[in-house]
């Protein structure tokens, strides 16, 4: 079962992938990237110089030996990251 959430959250990258992040006060590790993919929409454009771009990553982390799935989201244009979805 999955939960949807569109919580922000603080990541830390390498080579542009996610390793880590926090959500809700508690740091998880990404142990590995699942899937990862790209969206370009022309209405989620905010000028000239954006892409209109959203990145996702599914990816299995945890807090300490916790383990579970997770969809995060990198928006371009905001240079923000969301937790959009949770799975069990």
């Amino acid at each position: 079962m999955s939960r949807l959430y569109g919580d922000p959250i603080e990541v830390w990258t390498r080579d542009g992938e996610p390793t880590q992040f926090v959500w809700r006060d508690r740091l998880y590790l990404v142990r590995r990237v699942l899937d990862h993919w790209v969206v370009a929409r022309e209405w989620w454009k905010t000028g000239d110089g954006d892409p209109g771009e959203r990145k996702f990553w599914r990816v299995e982390a945890g807090p300490g030996r916790e383990v579970g799935s997770y969809e995060l989201r990198y928006d371009t244009a905001g240079n923000g990251w969301l937790l959009l979805r949770a799975w069990d």
